[in-house]
């Protein structure tokens, strides 16, 4: 990186800072007002010993309350977390994974649309054509991943096609050490994948997970089938499987992986560069959602570049207010880049010293 880039960034990385903690007082005063907030953080904010609308000046000043904790949002009432100023709006509630017990619940109103209107700016026009039509080859259910990618396609132009999809019982089939029917449960996937693709030419694009994607291309060739683009997510996607992805499953589409989830949004990968050797390198939808990497100890600090540590995401939406949560995953902190001008994460992986062990399935 030449210095006068180098510098360029720099400064606009500042100015991204700067925005932040504007964005930050605005989630805050409108989370904390009597009139427009959310019944969880009204309640919260009722027995400290300080005003958050008063003394929250920027982004560092959330560290006043700590690390949001994820049995918050395990089991209800939901509509403590509706926001006063939101109540009258149609409510969707979106689940985690629920492999470590009672799903997460997220409120939903507009959010789920909005993240992926900004994820389709990055996709290429070229290997994800306006108006084609979309194969939605991942979990459904409860989760937000069926309608996020569905309006992606809409937002397109374009019509989704989904496949049915439950995890849940995918990490049952595992934990009962019922592999033969596991794989046969992930051959019925597949097979109504490839039926969809056989029947409707129109197909160009799609989203999957790394798992899936490699069944599917035992079955069919994606070239063959006409698919030029593949938005893939899911948990562990390691540079391995990129590669492997790249080079010997896609025959020439677009590889867009992503890092999201129901509490973030979705992390969009930096454009490839041959000096990544790579590397799975994502950015966070700054200023709705930051990704920080932190040390494990000591989870207040930042650990330095290149280094390893825990994620952890603070989200910043009028419809919710995460602060500083601790994420089940690890991953290197990244540089700012040209691009994207401020934090990222390289290689995300589930948190190597959490001792509950967590079972992915088909993800």
């Amino acid at each position: 990186m030449s210095s006068g880039t180098a510098t360029d960034i720099a400064a606009r990385s500042k100015a991204v800072r700067e925005a932040l903690d504007a964005h930050v007082r605005e989630i805050i005063e409108w989370h904390f007002n009597p009139e427009t907030g959310c019944p969880f953080w009204l309640d919260y904010a009722s027995k400290l010993d300080w005003d958050p609308r008063r003394e929250i000046h920027s982004y560092d000043d959330l560290r006043r309350f700590g690390n949001f904790q994820d049995e918050w949002l395990r089991g209800g009432p939901v509509r403590r977390w509706v926001p006063k100023g939101l109540a009258d709006r149609p409510i969707y509630v979106f689940e985690t994974g629920g492999s470590t017990g009672v799903p997460k619940s997220r409120i939903s109103i507009e959010d789920f649309r909005i993240d992926y209107e900004l994820f389709s700016e990055t996709l290429p026009d070229e290997f994800f054509p306006k108006g084609s039509d979309w194969l939605m080859l991942g979990p459904s259910g409860p989760r937000r991943l069926r309608l996020a990618v569905e309006h992606l396609a809409q937002f397109r132009g374009g019509i989704s096609f989904c496949v049915d999809l439950d995890p849940r019982w995918v990490i049952k089939l595992i934990k009962w050490g019922e592999m033969a029917m596991m794989e046969r449960y992930k051959q019925h996937v597949i097979d109504q994948a490839v039926t969809i693709l056989k029947a409707h030419p129109n197909i160009r694009c799609m989203f999957t997970t790394p798992k899936l994607l490699e069944a599917l291309c035992e079955k069919v060739s994606l070239k063959k089938a006409g698919i030029t683009g593949v938005f893939c997510g899911g948990t562990e996607m390691t540079p391995q499987f990129h590669r492997f992805a790249v080079e010997e499953l896609m025959e020439g589409a677009y590889f867009a992986p992503t890092y999201g989830n129901t509490l973030m949004g979705l992390a969009v990968h930096k454009p490839f560069d041959p000096a990544d050797n790579y590397a799975i390198i994502y950015y966070p939808p700054t200023p709705r959602a930051v990704i920080e990497v932190v040390d494990p100890d000591q989870p207040s600090l930042l650990v330095g570049y290149g280094e390893t540590g825990r994620v952890r995401l603070t989200t910043l939406t009028r419809e919710f207010f995460m602060p500083r949560f601790l994420e089940r995953d690890e991953a290197e902190r990244q540089e700012p880049c040209e691009t994207y001008p401020w934090d990222g994460v390289r290689n995300v992986r589930p948190f190597s010293r959490l001792q509950t062990s967590v079972v992915e399935g088909v993800y």
